[in-house]
């Protein structure tokens, strides 16, 4: 860690003595390359249940893309999808959703468009792209199991837009503009990358963060007794706000400096390490 690193993990309140509620990333996180739940991963899940802790998932995905995981988890809470931007009951009715304005999402897609960024709106429950062709859409297709509804131009449809997402094989492409859309859209909304080829922007107000809290607050948990564990740059305002924050192996050095802890990598069962190493010791019972 660089100095700067250093005095942001040395500033992390004490870690929580008890935890009612873990709040989990997906890609990058409970998952693996293969995009599945292992064995030791829906075995860590059950010892949550038997140990009375909660478990919500929150995603860059739409609601679609999430809904899989959260059945093959036998969960019953709600969970939040696109950044935070919208939180949903366990039967998939949307708790409350936050909407980017219109001008911000003209604003973002022009940017965008003129450094050649495949560029997609999510809406309520559809995702619209221009160009079906483009690289990434087959890939977000396997991954969300959804379909894209492909439109000519956005500009019929920026009211009503929860998330932005631009795909791209130029990493450093897509740093450069996380850096440049966050500060031309400051105070409108809030852009992160949720893997190294995509960026995600959702209304200021949507981040993990926000949906940490909206979900503890909907069970009746303080935050001071949840466990965040995320591994990319979107995963920090959450771990900000955890009781215990662990980031993935996977995660960057300057997404770890957030974590109070660190487990092994999302391909070799990280997130069960960390369930057994940092949470069900601080189960209620336990503690």
């Amino acid at each position: 860690m660089t100095l700067d690193l250093d005095a942001i993990h040395a500033a992390l309140p004490p870690m929580a003595s008890t935890i009612r509620l873990v709040v989990s990333d997906i890609d990058g996180t409970l998952l693996g390359a293969e995009k599945r739940l292992t064995e030791a991963t829906l075995e860590a899940a059950q010892q949550l249940r038997e140990a009375g802790i909660a478990l919500c998932l929150v995603s860059s995905r739409s609601a679609e893309g999430m809904r899989r995981f959260h059945r093959e988890l036998s969960l019953e809470t709600p969970y939040g999808a696109l950044n935070g931007g919208m939180i949903l009951s366990a039967e998939d009715d949307i708790l409350a959703s936050l909407s980017l304005p219109a001008s911000a999402v003209e604003a973002a897609c022009t940017t965008l468009s003129v450094h050649r960024i495949d560029t997609w709106l999510f809406r309520g429950h559809e995702w619209l792209i221009r160009d079906p062709g483009a690289f990434y859409v087959e890939h977000e297709r396997k991954s969300v199991q959804i379909e894209p509804v492909v439109v000519p131009d956005f500009e019929p449809y920026y009211e009503g837009v929860g998330k932005i997402m631009s795909a791209s094989s130029d990493f450093p492409l897509l740093q450069r503009m996380e850096v440049e859309l966050d500060a031309m859209l400051r105070g409108e909304a809030s852009v992160h990358r949720s893997a190294n080829y995509y960026l995600d922007i959702t209304h200021k107000d949507a981040n993990k963060g926000f949906a940490a809290r909206a979900l503890a607050e909907r069970l009746g948990i303080s935050m001071s007794e949840v466990a965040c564990i995320g591994d990319m740059s979107n995963d920090v305002p959450m771990l900000d706000s955890a009781g215990l924050g662990i980031a993935m192996g996977n995660a960057t050095d300057d997404v770890s400096a957030h974590a109070h802890v660190k487990t092994g990598r999302n391909d070799a069962d990280g997130w069960a390490e960390a369930m057994t190493r940092f949470v069900l010791p601080r189960a209620p019972a336990a503690a």
